[in-house]
């Protein structure tokens, strides 16, 4: 076989692939009732914004309460934007900062790790279905200023949704043990702060912290908007 047949013979593999995986999800939430309940059930909770009734939720699978954890943080981690604050918050307040902080921080990484290899396998308009265009190209802006930087600066803010970053990086030439590595180094710290900070909030302290994260995501999400808008404006 020659060399273009070659080529040819492992796009085709690949489109197959990606057709076999988007048609396994597909059938998996539409036909298989105890995953559409439980993945309705998790999208709820997560855009509900109330940490108490997260925190029941998880609580009411027992034993199983960290696995559900675990699994709601890759869960929005892959369904971009919803919040990642607040499994942080619910996971310290249940067990503890510190394993709190252990179990925050493992599963955001397997997260990312799958958006990274989402965007490899399935490319961008898949991509751009699970989060946005707009959102995409927004993110590319910050891949051509800051390149390989963008990554951890992204990390460094865990009270925004860096899903998004995840997937543009898997759409581009980086290596996943550097993304891996800059997730790793610039979600820890912040992850050990708001774990312990999660750990210690009660009653109306609770409240203005859940509070001040949305607020801080929201003002983060407008001043990216607004740098993003100018900058096309000033290249038009």
């Amino acid at each position: 076989m020659s060399k273009d047949g070659i080529i040819i013979a492992k796009q085709k593999k690949s489109l197959y692939i990606k057709i076999l995986i988007v048609a396994l999800v597909f059938c998996m939430y539409y036909f298989v009732e105890p995953i559409k309940r439980n993945i309705n059930q998790m999208v709820f909770y997560l855009t509900m914004l109330n940490l108490d009734a997260l925190k029941e939720y998880v609580l009411s699978f027992g034993i199983w309460a960290p696995i559900i954890s675990f699994f709601l943080m890759v869960f929005q981690s892959i369904v971009a934007p919803l919040p990642a604050f607040m499994i942080t918050f619910a996971n310290a307040a249940l067990f503890g900062w510190w394993k709190g902080a252990i179990l925050s921080w493992f599963s955001a990484m397997v997260g990312a790790a799958l958006c990274f290899y989402i965007a490899k396998c399935l490319g961008r308009n898949a991509v751009e279905k699970l989060t946005s265009k707009f959102a995409l190209d927004s993110v590319d802006e910050f891949f051509n200023r800051y390149g390989k930087h963008t990554i951890l600066i992204a990390r460094l803010l865990p009270f925004i949704s860096f899903d998004i970053v995840s997937y543009a990086a898997g759409l581009t030439s980086m290596s996943f043990i550097s993304f891996f590595i800059a997730t790793g180094l610039g979600q820890l710290p912040a992850t050990i702060i708001y774990s312990y900070v999660g750990g210690m909030l009660v009653g109306g302290a609770k409240l203005m912290m859940i509070g001040i994260m949305t607020l801080l995501a929201l003002s983060i999400g407008i001043y990216v908007f607004k740098k993003v808008w100018n900058d096309r404006y000033k290249k038009q």
